[in-house]
Order: C-alpha cells, then structure tokens, then sequence
C-alpha cells in the first residue's frame, strides 16, 4: 500500500498502486440521521419495523455508505485539484448495519492522459469498503480527472 503525498499529479499515479483509508463507524444515531433527511424508508429509519424488512434489520441506506466512501477516498486518496468524477458503477452486495467499522481500499486499475487536454488525465479507480469482519459493503469503480503537473 502506497503512502499517500500531500498532493497526487496524474504523473504520481501507477497502475495497481493501491492506498488504504482510515476508519469510520456507522452508529445507529448516524444512521437515522442520514436516513431521515435523505432516504426515508422503513428498514433504515426505525430499527422495529426494520426487523419485518428484508433487511431483518436497521440497515444503513447504500447511499450513506456512499457518502462515507467518498470521505475516506478523499482523506487516503488526495488528488491536486480534488477528485472530479467522470462516471461510476456503484454495487451494494451487503447491508451495513449499526457498529459496523467502514474502510476503504482503492487500486487504480487504469490510467490514461487526455488526447485535447494536455494539462489532464483520467484514472480508473476501483474502491472497496469493507467493514470491521473484512466483508465487502460496497464496491465502486469510478473514472476521475486527475491534472498533470504544470511543468509537464
């Protein structure tokens, strides 16, 4: 795993490099929050009526699991310029639930330098949130700009 510089140029990045992130703990409290403002349905705002879902439980809204890997990416991932995304496919193949630890493993699988922007490239990243039981929660492969140094 790379440690990650200050600021990441299109011309720091290698195909395989992979970076890790650090924690964050999806409490209930964050999720109703979450869920009450931004996806209001039963199985993630009230952990009773969860139970008769099928998530047999309080579950965390995929995109709230979203929103925490984006945090991650951008504290393990930082980019010169800010992650500017491009295009994404999102999979959620498990719940998070209340106390789980989220972290995100991102690899970038591809890399390629604009052919009419010479101040620019585009990298494939693939993250990987994973929760405290190393279990995959969510999966997301995402193209984003990356600038190349000024000098280049």
């Amino acid at each position: 795993m790379a440690s990650a510089p200050e600021r990441l140029f299109f011309e720091d990045l290698q195909v395989g490099e992979s970076f890790m992130s650090g924690s964050y703990e999806m409490t209930q409290e964050r999720i109703l929050s979450f869920a009450s403002e931004f996806d209001p349905q039963p199985f993630h705002t009230d952990p009773d009526a969860a139970q008769k879902t099928f998530f047999a439980g309080l579950a965390a809204s995929g995109w709230h699991t979203s929103a925490v890997t984006m945090r991650l990416l951008v504290e393990s991932v930082p980019v010169a310029g800010g992650l500017i995304g491009a295009g994404s496919e999102i999979t959620w193949p498990r719940a998070v639930r209340p106390g789980d630890l989220l972290r995100v493993t991102t690899t970038i699988r591809e890399l390629a330098a604009s052919k009419s922007k010479p101040d620019r490239g585009f990298a494939v990243l693939e993250s990987i949130t994973l929760n405290q039981d190393d279990a995959v929660c969510q999966t997301t492969v995402s193209r984003v700009l990356v600038f190349r140094r000024a000098d280049v």
